[in-house]
């Protein structure tokens, strides 16, 4: 793991989006294709209108949610939706997006379809992240049922969770998958994050689910 800090967050969102931007490019100077697993929610939203407008073969590009609410595509909860808004805009509207909400349906019903688009595009090239003051990442929340088949080294790629903090089930990548990721970047703001952060290192992957995606990580920190 290796920290990066920065004097404050639009100067944060400006670089990071750069590297994730060479990351790609890196990628695709060896590969058909790249995969971008990314995180929802408000914190990369500044990173995505920056990262939009990168010059690069975004034909080539497979996007995905790092984790999904199992809600309408067109909810305010949904993660596809802000990837689609504030990513998939400009440049970055000629990737492919790889959906994990199958609409009408019970999450386990589909699990085995949705892995089956993943498949194809793993390893993942690239992977954004964040994290929450009580260590979870993606939808890997501690404490959560489900938590130790998400961890596991013989994991399937997707895990459906259901924590009780949260008001519909998820859907996520689970740890071997986003550990596997060739490049790795994980992004917190504030004291209360950087302190979670700093916990997260001497605990076990149970208790502090980021744990198990840091080895190899860039962090990036701002207040």
């Amino acid at each position: 793991m290796n920290i990066q800090e920065y004097p404050d967050r639009e100067i944060l969102s400006i670089n990071v989006a750069k590297r994730l931007a060479d990351d790609l490019e890196t990628h695709l100077l060896h590969h058909e294709t790249a995969s971008l697993a990314v995180a929802g929610g408000s914190t990369p939203g500044p990173i995505f209108d920056d990262l939009c407008a990168a010059s690069i073969d975004w034909e080539r590009v497979h996007i995905m949610a790092s984790d999904e609410r199992w809600v309408p595509s067109d909810s305010d909860r949904s993660n596809a939706r802000m990837i689609r808004s504030r990513l998939m805009t400009g440049p970055a509207a000629a990737a492919t997006f790889v959906p994990f909400y199958v609409p009408d349906r019970a999450p386990e019903a589909v699990l085995a379809e949705i892995e089956a688009l993943i498949a194809p595009r793993l390893p993942l090239s690239v992977v954004l992240l964040g994290m929450g003051e009580d260590m979870h990442t993606a939808s890997l929340f501690p404490g959560v049922a489900g938590l130790s088949e998400a961890l596991s080294h013989s994991a399937s790629p997707l895990v459906v969770l259901r924590p009780d903090s949260q008001p519909e089930a998820r859907v996520s990548l689970t740890a071997p998958i986003l550990n596997g990721a060739l490049c790795k970047h994980l992004v917190i703001f504030g004291e209360g994050k950087r302190k979670a952060l700093e916990r997260a290192v001497s605990l076990p992957p149970e208790e502090a689910p980021v744990q198990a995606v840091l080895s190899g990580a860039e962090v990036h920190w701002a207040p």
